[in-house]
C-alpha cells in the first residue's frame, strides 16, 4: 500500500495545475491532503468526485484558511475529525481514518511565525496531538502532515541562518525529539538516515531552484508497524504548491 501525504498550499489552486490528473496517473491508495484553504461546498465536483476514490474534507470556521483533506481507495470504517479540543478543531487541521490495520492520523500542524501568541498555540496544539497519539500507541498507527518544523540540522539547507525563525526553534524541535522518544518512527530517517532532501521551499528568492528548502512533512509510524515499512520518499520532482509530496509504503 502506498501512502502519499501533500501540503497543496490551496487545493482550488492546485486544481489549475493539474492536481485531478497527476492524482489518477500517480493512483495512491491513500492521498492525505493538508492546508486545502477551502470549504467543501466551495469545491468544483472534479475535485469532489474522482474515479477510484472516496473523498473527506475538514475545514476550519474561517474561510479560506487551513483545512485537510483525504482521497482514499478503500472506504474507511469510520472517521473523526479533530481531536475533540475545539480550540484545535475550529481550524480543521486533523481528519483520523480508521482502517481494518491501522489508524492514520492526516495532521496540518500550525504555523508559529506569525506572533508569540501562534507560536504558543503552536506547541499547545503539538502537546495535546502528542498526548492524543500516545493515548492509541498499539493501535498500529500512522500520522502524516506538515508538521511545520525541522527536526535537525540535515532538515534544512541554512541551519545557522534560522535557528531563532519558528520551525527550526529549540522548543519546536524538542517536541519531535518527544515524539521519537515516544517511540514513534520517522519514517524517512529510518530509511534515509543521511539523506538532505527537502519538501518545502520559500517562494522567494528563488529557493527551489536553489534547494534551499526544508524538510517540514512526516510520516510517523507507531513501532508496532516497523515491521510493515517498505519505504519512505520525498518526492520533490512534483510541482504545484510550496511544498511537494512525501510517500510511505507498507504491507
Amino acid at each position: 500500500m502506498k501512502i502519499l501525504s501533500w501540503n497543496v498550499n490551496g487545493l482550488r489552486a492546485i486544481e489549475k495545475k493539474g492536481f485531478r490528473r497527476w492524482l489518477l496517473e500517480t493512483q495512491p491508495d491513500i492521498l492525505a491532503i493538508q492546508e486545502t484553504k477551502a470549504h467543501k461546498e466551495q469545491l468544483s465536483d472534479d475535485l469532489l468526485h474522482i474515479d477510484g476514490y472516496h473523498s473527506y474534507f475538514c475545514s476550519g470556521e474561517r474561510k479560506g484558511y487551513s483545512g485537510t483533506a483525504l482521497y482514499t481507495k478503500e472506504e474507511p470504517n469510520s472517521l473523526e475529525y479533530g481531536i475533540g479540543i475545539q480550540r484545535f478543531d475550529c481550524e480543521g487541521r486533523i481528519i483520523i481514518a480508521h482502517y481494518d490495520d491501522f489508524v492514520l492520523f492526516n495532521c496540518y500542524f500550525p504555523n508559529g511565525g506569525a506572533s508569540e501568541e501562534r507560536l504558543q498555540y503552536k506547541m499547545d496544539f503539538y502537546d495535546a496531538c502528542l498526548d492524543y497519539f500516545q493515548s492509541m500507541q498499539g493501535k498500529n498507527i500512522l500520522i502524516c502532515g506538515d508538521v511545520n518544523t525541522a527536526h535537525q540540522e540535515i532538515d534544512l539547507a541554512r541551519p545557522k541562518e534560522n535557528r531563532n525563525i519558528s520551525g527550526f526553534l529549540d522548543i519546536e524541535r524538542e517536541w519531535v525529539s518527544k515524539v521519537l522518544d515516544a517511540g514513534f518512527i520517522d519514517t524517512f530517517r529510518y530509511f534515509h538516515p543521511d539523506e538532505k532532501k527537502y519538501s518545502w521551499w520559500s517562494y522567494r528568492f528563488h529557493a527551489r531552484s536553489r534547494n534551499a528548502g526544508w524538510r517540514l512533512d512526516y510520516f510517523f509510524a507507531d513501532p508496532h508497524m516497523k515491521q510493515r515499512l517498505v519505504g519512505a520518499e520525498i518526492l520533490n520532482e512534483v510541482q504545484g504548491s510550496d511544498h511537494c509530496p512525501i510517500s510511505l509504503e507498507i504491507i
